[in-house]
């Protein structure tokens, strides 16, 4: 039987016992199914490129190192590696985005500090930061679902299929995510607008 032929599975096995055409198979099987879910996040060719070659690179080192377990089910977790990859890509060194909440209200333009003679450019900073802390500590869907559609400018549409979820699921996960940003901030006093929690 050909490795053509072979279920994911089995190529896998046939790859940790030193076979390297069975993850050249792998990877022909999959590359454009792994393309797609770079490019969706990234929008951009040749990053989505470079991500899909750092996937299998990583997706490599995790198999000779004996760390694969996924039982049969190669192809969701590779594509959860080139999901994060695609996602990191984003966190380091992009701007903030314009967070908008349910009531039309811009997020960052109500994150307000006790002290009003610091300097602009320092209040900047300190709301970049704890804006960030808030998002890190939200839960990873919903912390996924917030950075695609506010920092990467994904439809809700497009992050359902990214994350293979339905649009009600994904337009659920962002309205949690609201809420909690909402509930962060309220409880260490740094929203004083009424108006802003309902």
């Amino acid at each position: 039987m050909s490795n053509l032929d072979l279920n994911d599975s089995r190529l896998v096995k046939l790859y940790q016992n030193g076979d390297d055409e069975a993850f050249r198979v792998l990877v022909e099987r999959h590359k454009d199914r792994i393309f797609t879910t770079i490019y969706l996040i990234v929008k951009e060719k040749y990053v989505a490129e470079d991500l899909l070659q750092d996937t299998f690179i990583k997706a490599v080192k995790t198999i000779k190192e004996g760390r694969y377990n996924e039982e049969g089910k190669f192809l969701p977790w590779i594509l959860r590696i080139a999901h994060n990859l695609a996602i990191d890509h984003f966190r380091k060194g992009k701007r903030y985005p314009t967070i908008v909440m349910d009531d039309g209200v811009n997020l960052m333009d109500k994150l307000n500090f006790v002290d009003p003679s610091m300097e602009d450019d320092h209040i900047k900073k300190e709301i970049k930061v704890k804006l960030k802390q808030y998002i890190k500590d939200l839960p990873k869907a919903q912390k996924q679902v917030l950075i695609m559609r506010h920092f990467l400018d994904m439809s809700f549409q497009e992050i359902a299929d990214a994350t293979n979820v339905s649009i009600n699921t994904a337009l659920g996960r962002m309205r949690y995510a609201l809420i909690n940003l909402r509930k962060k901030m309220e409880k260490n006093s740094e929203v004083y607008d009424n108006k802003f929690y309902p």
